[in-house]
């Protein structure tokens, strides 16, 4: 404290009379405390860890791979089994223990629904009619929701376009029931339920319509419901 004779004193303040509380928050001191820093740190890390976890999971449990390329009821994955592919359908395929064809082999399309918009149900009659793209040879399966193969009464679970009885301009149509029906047949289960789920798997082999630019404008079967029970 200094003043002159007959004038207020004047106090100086240091920092040693600065009250804490009078601070601004942003710098008052902080007592450390590592070990509650440690576990917060701890907190952040495991809760990202099971976010990333639980999101990948997520993905690989996906009945689909990614980057689908969809004409009508069918759907293509041109970029599977080829350097492209992305990582979570390499995984897809991996868990599933699914070898796609290869660029140079052909080409797989699946069917969920029919050409409506409707779950594909193994109970029902279906009618697969209309032309494919040029290709050496195609198949086409039944298999059942989960991709696995079925019990059918004639034991076979396919056909195939050297065995296909055709129209005069190279269309077909085929008919998908679990009970025998006239010209081309494709069997499905013989004791299945609407819960078992459906798929119709068409497979080009040695055909030139391999990338998803060259499925722009091609022509594929329809898939018609006939009747249910």
């Amino acid at each position: 404290m200094t003043g002159s004779p007959g004038q207020p004193a004047e106090i100086r303040y240091g920092e040693a009379d600065w009250h804490v509380q009078d601070l601004p928050l942003a710098i008052r001191p902080h007592k450390t405390r590592p070990f509650r820093t440690l576990v917060f740190l701890s907190i952040i890390v495991g809760l990202a860890s099971l976010l990333g976890i639980s999101s990948a999971y997520v993905m690989i449990e996906r009945e689909q791979p990614l980057n689908a390329v969809t004409i009508g009821p069918w759907q293509a994955y041109p970029k599977a089994g080829t350097a492209e592919a992305d990582p979570y359908s390499v995984a897809i395929y991996t868990r599933g223990a699914v070898v796609p064809l290869a660029s140079g082999e052909g080409l797989a399309l699946v069917a969920r629904e029919d050409s409506a918009g409707h779950l594909l149900d193994p109970t029902c009659v279906y009618r697969i009619s209309g032309q494919t793209p040029a290709a050496r040879l195609w198949t086409l399966t039944v298999t059942d929701g989960d991709g696995r193969l079925v019990q059918t009464m004639p034991g076979r679970v396919h056909l195939d376009s050297q065995s296909l009885l055709r129209n005069p301009d190279g269309s077909f149509a085929i008919s998908a029931a679990s009970k025998p029906h006239s010209g081309n047949w494709l069997p499905l289960a013989s004791a299945a339920n609407a819960s078992d789920g459906l798929r119709f798997v068409l497979r080009l082999y040695d055909a030139p319509v391999t990338t998803g630019a060259a499925l722009d404008g091609i022509q594929l079967p329809g898939i018609e419901r006939q009747g249910c029970p």
